[in-house]
């Protein structure tokens, strides 16, 4: 059982109800999809990066530095070797084709967005877990709730139990990182092939324990320790309210950003950025009830 110290550095917004985490990702998610303006795109990522930290300490900033930040420098200078449209010709390649201003844009900007999103499931994966998600849709479809639980839990899992079975094989002398390299191919195949046998007999496994509990059988009723409070209300609200209020600005056009041919966006007015303001906001409810739980509980020991 968690000690009290434990429980008071927990994420405060992994405690919420299910479906306050869930339409929390959702919103988030679909936003950092599909409003490709410059602003949203910054704070998307920011609130991402600042999030992840929060959940992972320093492990997600060696995560963000080691594997996002790449990802990104490849994707912005793969948009504009590849991509030529846009009317401002900056210069020509050696292959003779151009090189556009509007190009490097966007892949700045597919670049930031691709990382907000990884940085996202990221925290989707620390947040929603599979039993939470199994909660929320166990009884709406049972299967493909199952599978995809399966699934997204999946890649952590394989890691860990890859960094199990790679030490395990170098105590026995099958160091994938010494010897030949017919050698270290041989280490691999024997390592791949332990890992593809583990991952099957996992998904049997979970499959027959879940067929033996009657997973799915209509009328099958479930213990849940998820209770629906006032505080999820209140934060389930919050959400809604900025969620429905990005939207009308981004379906009335006040987060417009265009590309191609030429760049061209909405006019910055107090109405536009009150938009950017409740999407900021929306974005950082984690990390604001996090340090507001922090704030509660100093003061309350503070108080002893």
């Amino acid at each position: 059982m968690p000690s009290v110290t434990d429980m008071a550095h927990k994420d405060a917004f992994s405690t919420c109800h299910p479906a306050v985490n869930f339409v929390y990702f959702a919103l988030v998610l679909v936003f950092s999809m599909f409003v490709m303006h410059p602003v949203s795109l910054l704070v998307s990522l920011a609130c991402a990066a600042a999030y992840n930290i929060c959940l992972n300490g320093r492990k997600a900033l060696r995560f963000q530095l080691a594997f996002v930040l790449p990802v990104m420098l490849v994707a912005a200078i793969v948009n504009p070797a590849f991509n030529h449209e846009g009317a401002t010709i900056l210069t020509y390649l050696p292959t003779g084709n151009p090189l556009t201003l509007e190009s490097i844009f966007y892949g700045a900007a597919a670049a930031v967005m691709l990382a907000a999103v990884v940085i996202w499931f990221s925290c989707y994966t620390a947040v929603m877990t599979s039993d939470k998600f199994v909660y929320l849709f166990g009884r709406a479809i049972p299967a493909l709730s199952l599978v995809l639980s399966m699934t997204l839990r999946f890649v952590p899992r394989f890691v860990a139990q890859l960094h199990v079975v790679s030490q395990a094989q170098r105590c026995m002398g099958r160091d994938v990182s010494n010897g030949s390299v017919l050698r270290r191919a041989r280490s691999a195949a024997a390592v791949l092939s332990i890992m593809v046998t583990w991952a099957l007999e996992n998904a049997i496994e979970t499959s027959d324990s879940m067929k033996s509990r009657g997973y799915g059988l209509p009328g099958r009723t479930a213990f849940s320790i998820y209770r629906f409070d006032e505080r999820d209300r209140s934060v389930m609200t919050w959400l809604l309210a900025c969620g429905f209020y990005v939207a009308c600005g981004w379906a009335a056009g006040g987060l417009h950003w265009r590309f191609y041919p030429t760049i061209n966006t909405v006019e910055m007015t107090p109405l536009t950025a009150s938009f950017q303001v409740a999407y900021l906001a929306l974005c950082l409810t984690p990390v604001i009830l996090d340090r507001r739980e922090e704030r509660i509980w100093r003061r309350l020991r503070s108080a002893d």
